[in-house]
């Protein structure tokens, strides 16, 4: 049996795209093995959102050469897809698969290199199945919409995923139903412009909130978490389905900048009011619920007074996490054109701070919930302390004793106390652990 290696940088959408792809291995009788070791095929699911993506995708390939020199090597995903743009090949690259067909890899596989699939057209056994990438996993990520229309003047997505679509409602709740089926407690909805999710882009009826609704109501699973959506498609009717349940209070919505006129210089369609105004509102709604982001340093226009305006939305908002990452151009971008300003002494220092501003707010609202007994997803041993790690429904970090057999499974735990963002906790019983169950039902 050829033996099949896959690896992904950048985004859950990947993430997800990469799972499609080894699945699709699999049915045509290949062996997933680990991408550190020798493989006849490696598959690199590339991210071209930073320069730094760019280049670690470039090593990826050149790391699969060298564990393999004789393997055939498939690069696919956006660094792919922003090299055709370019006109330039992916060095060390056997085969390349554009964006929009990515998830028909092993059909150009098959195509490219005639006889080198041991099963083709790939066997079908009529039966949903869960590939091997998901084996050990306490979370299943599930794409439900493709594309972005926005434009920010700093992002190469939009080109290199261009075309928006939706999922059908029925597919999405087939595979939500068969993650479940499988074991998983929790599915994190993805997509690269989630929100836009409707019939406008192919979806076959509902908007994103039914769809949402329907997924949480009709799946099975415990936990339904978005894993990132923009400030805009954050409506009051989607804040309902946290306040009923049927999505965990936490939400990752990207800033990007603090800066109203870094705002508008990177086509973002809100300004630092309208954002915290947002968050502000939600928090009331939903006391309970943590907020993630990502936040860009660096960015062509942004002096050092406008980046304080980022350190301030940070302080103002109360984050539990922020992504915060380095500007660096993008091909055909109109920042493209405004070069590259900001050195990377002064990008890095700009980091360094905003990260300890984050930290400094996680901190702060990962302590509010000492005392409390919440629903934590436990996910395996960390460590050589031997405990237990898991995630509560509004995505803070918690550690307990406990036997291996509660891997993967839901549990009430008693939050006794904490050091920096991670709770500690054991095992609730008693009357306010059969409250909270009766609660939940």
């Amino acid at each position: 049996m050829p033996t099949a290696a896959f690896t992904t940088l950048g985004c859950k959408v990947n993430q997800y795209e990469t799972q499609k792809i080894l699945e699709s291995f699999e049915a045509c009788g290949f062996e997933v093995v680990p991408f550190e070791g020798p493989a006849d095929v490696y598959v690199v699911n590339s991210c071209s959102v930073t320069s730094d993506a760019e280049r670690k995708s470039r090593y990826t390939i050149r790391r699969a050469t060298r564990h393999n020199p004789e393997a055939r090597v498939i690069v696919t995903g956006c660094a792919a897809q922003m090299s055709e743009i370019r006109g330039e090949q992916m060095e060390g690259a056997d085969l390349t698969v554009p964006n929009p067909r990515k998830l028909d890899t092993i059909q150009f596989f098959a195509e490219a290199f005639p006889g080198e699939v041991p099963v083709w057209p790939p066997r079908d056994t009529g039966v949903a199945k869960v590939g091997s990438a998901f084996a050990n996993r306490t979370r299943a990520t599930l794409k439900v919409q493709d594309g972005c229309s926005v434009y920010c003047s700093y992002c190469s997505i939009p080109y290199t995923r261009p075309e928006m679509v939706s999922r059908p409602v029925e597919d999405v709740l087939h595979e939500a139903k068969t993650l479940t089926d499988a074991g998983f407690s929790e599915i994190i909805l993805t997509g690269v412009l989630i929100g836009s999710y409707g019939p406008e882009n192919g979806s076959g009826g509902p908007n994103f909130v039914e769809m949402v609704r329907r997924v949480a109501t009709e799946s099975g699973a415990a936990r339904i978490r978005i894993s990132s959506i923009e400030m805009q498609q954050v409506s009051p009717e989607f804040i309902g389905l946290i306040e009923e349940g049927l999505v965990v209070p936490h939400l990752h919505i990207p800033l990007q900048s603090g800066d109203s006129g870094v705002l508008g210089d990177m086509n973002r369609p809100y300004d630092q009011g309208d954002y915290i105004r947002l968050c502000h509102s939600i928090q009331r709604r939903i006391p309970d619920i943590s907020l993630t982001t990502d936040i860009m340093v660096g960015f062509p226009t942004e002096s050092e007074e406008r980046f304080q305006s980022s350190l301030h939305v940070c302080e103002e908002v109360g984050f539990l996490k922020a992504h915060v990452f380095s500007f660096s151009p993008r091909y055909g971008t109109p920042a493209d054109q405004w070069g590259d300003p900001v050195t990377p002494q002064e990008k890095a220092d700009r980091r360094q701070r905003l990260v300890a501003a984050s930290e400094a707010t996680g901190v702060k609202h990962t302590a509010r919930f000492v005392g409390r007994t919440m629903r934590v997803l436990l996910e395996g041993k960390v460590g050589r302390d031997g405990l237990l790690e898991g995630l509560t429904d509004n995505y803070l970090s918690v550690k307990l004793a406990g036997s291996a057999g509660l891997c993967r499974s839901l549990q009430w735990v008693r939050l006794d106390e904490v050091q920096g963002k991670t709770l500690f906790g054991e095992l609730a019983a008693g009357p306010e652990t059969d409250r909270l169950r009766l609660a939940m039902v």
